[in-house]
């Protein structure tokens, strides 16, 4: 396989840690979040300050104030706006969002109002994607849109199990827009995935790490039931350093 230069492995990152762990393990960008137990939503003013600081690698900022659905009401949607241009002073590379209506379609007027607030940053439409109602339909507008990228599974679970949707995307976009990979994404499958013919993946690197916490009281959760607080997850800079060199790997000449 012939050398791409623009191969990209995007880590998502919860945490100043693991944003510090994904650019030494070789990331080539950093999607930062808040919320992990929900799947991703938007991180605090001072995470998203201090990863600036931090790193040098592209960092984009996950825009979504709650976890759940992708139809958003005129409070959320204000709240969204709020946060791109707080967020925007600080000159990030990029923002992650997406919205949808009832019917699993594009919410187009209010993702235009993104898109201004954004100011021209670049955009990445998230795993909305994954559950909107016609994928194809959806990538030409968001082509139209002049979106950077989009995240998807293949409208599975597991990317792994969407191949054959993200091959049809990556062969319908013609590299008018970037699919990326994400869900499942490992040292495991990362060949296959490649088969597709998409060259960017989206990797959480998952690592489970014991609380330095001495005292603990059985008797209180704090969360959800059945979540161990005393557990904390952050990417693995061993993890990403073996997938981002399996992917070097296969993009040489």
């Amino acid at each position: 396989m012939k050398k791409n230069s623009s191969n990209t492995l995007e880590v998502c990152c919860f945490s100043l840690k693991s944003c510090k762990n994904a650019e030494a393990g070789g990331a080539d960008r950093i999607e930062l979040c808040g919320g992990l137990l929900e799947g991703g939503t938007t991180p605090s003013y001072g995470l998203v300050s201090k990863v600036l600081e931090a790193v040098s690698i592209p960092v984009y900022v996950m825009i979504r104030p709650r976890g759940g659905d992708f139809f958003y009401n005129s409070d959320e949607i204000e709240t969204m706006l709020a946060d791109i241009t707080f967020f925007n002073k600080l000159n990030p590379a990029g923002f992650v969002f997406g919205c949808l209506n009832q019917n699993g379609d594009l919410d187009l007027e209010n993702m235009k109002r993104l898109l201004s607030a954004t100011n021209g940053t670049p955009v990445t439409f998230h795993r909305a994607f994954d559950v909107c109602s016609n994928p194809l339909d959806l990538l030409e507008q968001l082509i139209e849109l002049k979106i950077e990228n989009i995240l998807t599974s293949g409208q599975q679970n597991l990317a792994i199990l969407g191949k054959e949707l993200i091959g049809t995307l990556v062969n319908k976009a013609k590299g008018r827009i970037q699919i990326m990979v994400g869900s499942g994404v490992n040292a495991e499958n990362i060949n296959s995935l490649i088969e597709t013919g998409t060259n960017a993946f989206h990797f959480t690197a998952k690592e489970n790490l014991p609380s330095e916490m001495i005292y603990r009281n059985p008797n209180v959760s704090m969360g959800l039931d059945g979540v161990d607080e005393y557990m904390l997850t952050e990417a693995s800079e061993a993890k990403i350093r073996t997938l981002k060199s399996l992917i070097e790997k296969q993009y040489k000449t």
